[in-house]
């Protein structure tokens, strides 16, 4: 049974039968059901009442199943919504090019009344613990950015990266438990494929009943691509983990001495961090980051002093853009597009950092002044004036390297950091 919220179904058939026997199927298991009669019926319901999941339908008349898929998932408001298809067509072209457009499963006409439950139910569970992820996320990435302006006038390090420690550990929590029992249903699937292999050598002539039922739901396929869609789980699976990995690794804490670190790895876990900010939005394409990563030594370093400084000068980067693209259309962006380019290098012993963007760049007057504490160029409730001003604290005082600043206004900024390798 589905959860209490009674989640909604949308279903999209031509066909009344069909839409007869799914929608009683579906409500005998609890959930809410609306019908649409083709993909334009569907565009417009969904706009006025939004799924939580939607049985769609291939062949369908004005509009068929794989462009109203194409435009749900083209939709910045509706692309989360998984989508089923539902098909009597078995070419796998067929499949492979819902897939692509974003589809999460098929079903196989004529329907199973337990095949389907069963797909929408695992469906409907997974989409429930991807919104709780991301709920996590966004809840903590607002508290990490509150508590990160707070830590920034106090300097207290430590704080923040206690705060993003605890996203990583909530993240560990669930989506251990869907690793976990991942692995459980492999072995499972596999237990029950062996079965049938034994009955089909003990009753080699199992009678027509059961060869057409065989024949009906293709063993064959089910066999080759039922193992597919679990590891396909559990590939998300690691890439969450990958993903809280990153989060430890910017939240390192720092101890009393230097510790070897790989620089790499802490400015992948700040751009992690940032990631939400480099997406796409209504005004503008994503930013792109460009890596030309050279070969680095790890150095002896207060890590997650480092890590600041990296958040402090890519979120500047990100703001500068945004603050370029302000009265341009999105077109005139897309020409130019916005992009962070991040170099590292080894010169004699030391490394060098090197993080450049290509937004409104600044002044000399501007440029002589950005390291003094209290200034700042942004409006008022979005700088302290501070940041920076700690960035070179920690380069230069605290890891004996220096900072520099290349900039000209309309075309970017460059900063350059250089640190001691011992």
């Amino acid at each position: 049974m589905p959860s209490p919220n009674q989640p909604f179904i949308l279903i999209v058939d031509d066909n009344a039968t069909n839409l007869s026997v799914l929608s009683q199927a579906l409500k005998a298991a609890g959930y809410k059901v609306r019908i649409a009669v083709d993909g334009e019926d569907a565009l417009a319901q969904v706009e006025r009442h939004r799924p939580e999941l939607i049985l769609l339908d291939i062949e369908m008349p004005k509009m068929d199943g794989f462009e109203t898929c194409r435009r749900l998932q083209a939709n910045p408001e509706t692309e989360g919504i998984p989508v089923i298809f539902m098909t009597a067509l078995t070419e796998t072209e067929n499949k492979v090019k819902g897939l692509s457009l974003g589809a999460v499963d098929y079903i196989t006409k004529p329907f199973e009344e337990a095949e389907v439950l069963a797909r929408v139910k695992i469906h409907w569970r997974l989409k429930c613990l991807t919104d709780s992820l991301e709920q996590q996320v966004s809840d903590r990435t607002q508290a990490l950015q509150q508590a990160q302006l707070q830590l920034v006038q106090q300097e207290k390090l430590s704080a923040l990266g206690q705060l993003v420690a605890g996203v990583a550990h909530e993240i560990n929590n669930p989506i251990g438990c869907i690793v976990g029992n991942v692995s459980v249903a492999q072995d499972y699937i596999q237990d029950l494929l062996s079965l049938i292999d034994l009955y089909g050598e003990k009753f080699p002539q199992p009678g027509a009943e059961i060869e057409d039922k065989l024949e009906e739901i293709e063993l064959d396929y089910l066999r080759e691509d039922l193992p597919k869609l679990i590891q396909a789980m559990k590939d998300g699976g690691d890439r969450i983990n990958s993903i809280s990995q990153s989060l430890r690794t910017f939240s390192r804490n720092d101890s009393d001495t230097k510790q070897p670190f790989n620089l790499h790895e802490g400015i992948d876990s700040t751009l992690l961090i940032l990631r939400h900010r480099l997406k796409a939005n209504d005004y503008r394409p994503a930013i792109e980051v460009v890596a030309e990563y050279g070969q680095l030594p790890k150095i002896a370093c207060f890590p997650g002093q480092l890590n600041q400084v990296f958040m402090n000068i890519l979120a500047n980067a990100i703001d500068a853009i945004d603050e370029l693209n302000q009265g341009r259309s999105f077109a005139e962006i897309q020409a130019n597009s916005n992009q962070i380019t991040i170099r590292t290098m080894v010169e004699g012993k030391q490394v060098k950092i090197a993080i450049a963007d290509n937004g409104k760049g600044m002044s000399e007057q501007i440029k002589a002044n950005i390291f003094d504490h209290q200034f700042t160029t942004k409006g008022v409730g979005k700088g302290t004036g501070l940041g920076l001003a700690i960035a070179r604290q920690i380069v230069v005082e605290k890891h004996g390297g220096a900072i520099d600043v290349n900039s000209e206004l309309g075309k970017g900024t460059e900063f350059v950091l250089t640190l001691p390798i011992c």
